[in-house]
């Protein structure tokens, strides 16, 4: 069976779509699967959406998004799992080329990303330049990971001592098993960062994180961009 584990705070604009993606892709890849949403404190409706979606509501109150994978993985019953994050929206693809990688002997895996619609023309240049640099390094996105339950508990699973860019230290854990699979089908994600900030905010806070070296990713200050809970009131 594969687990889908969703972390979300306050995503009740962006969750219903995504977990009707992965029950449809779950469908057209004829896979057993469980969804769980673990709510990360949330203060809107996103538990009571994951309810009637049909997915297992996990509380905490961590805001943290490595421990809120963490929590998610160790409630799972699958032997592979899927790391979805709630603004994200993948398909059948994903399941079956993903499923096939991993028997083909990778350790897992992650896709490329395309942004949903109405991003600024900037920030679909950077989304362009992101991906050739970093998935050119075989590293997974956040947004989308794959692996085998094994291969997650053997590694010790997402690093609680990082506020950000965990998946990206995942990613090399998971390197040292075995290939790391990227697929070719891009999964579609939000682009409300891309939207909700300015491209000099970006560059400042992307700038202020590589100055800081793995201090900076230790704390949820200067973080905001992943933890100031600004959402979007509407959808794109």
């Amino acid at each position: 069976m594969i687990s889908f584990i969703v972390p979300a705070y306050n995503e009740e604009l962006e969750l219903p779509a995504t977990l009707l993606a992965i029950r449809q892709a779950a469908a057209t890849a004829k896979e057993s699967y469980e969804m769980i949403v673990v709510d990360d404190a949330s203060t809107d409706a996103t538990a009571a959406l994951a309810q009637a979606a049909g997915a297992v509501v996990l509380p905490i109150n961590r805001r943290q998004i490595a421990a809120a994978r963490n929590a998610g993985a160790k409630h799972s019953r699958g032997e592979i799992l899927f790391f979805v994050d709630a603004d994200t929206r993948i398909n059948a693809i994903h399941i079956r080329d993903g499923i096939a990688a991993l028997r083909a002997g990778c350790s897992g895996g992650s896709a490329r990303i395309v942004t949903d619609a109405n991003v600024p023309f900037w920030g679909g240049v950077f989304v362009k330049l992101f991906c050739l640099l970093y998935f050119a390094n075989k590293l997974g996105a956040g947004a989308f990971i794959f692996t085998t339950r094994k291969n997650f508990d053997s590694i010790g699973g997402f690093d609680e001592r990082y506020f950000a860019g965990e998946e990206v230290f995942l990613s090399l854990a998971l390197k040292r098993l075995g290939p790391f699979k990227i697929l070719r089908e891009p999964m579609v994600t939000s682009g409300r960062k891309l939207r909700m900030h300015s491209g000099r905010h970006l560059w400042w806070r992307s700038t202020c994180m590589m100055l800081g070296g793995l201090k900076a990713y230790r704390s949820r200050e200067k973080l905001d961009l992943w933890y100031d809970g600004k959402r979007e009131s509407k959808p794109t």
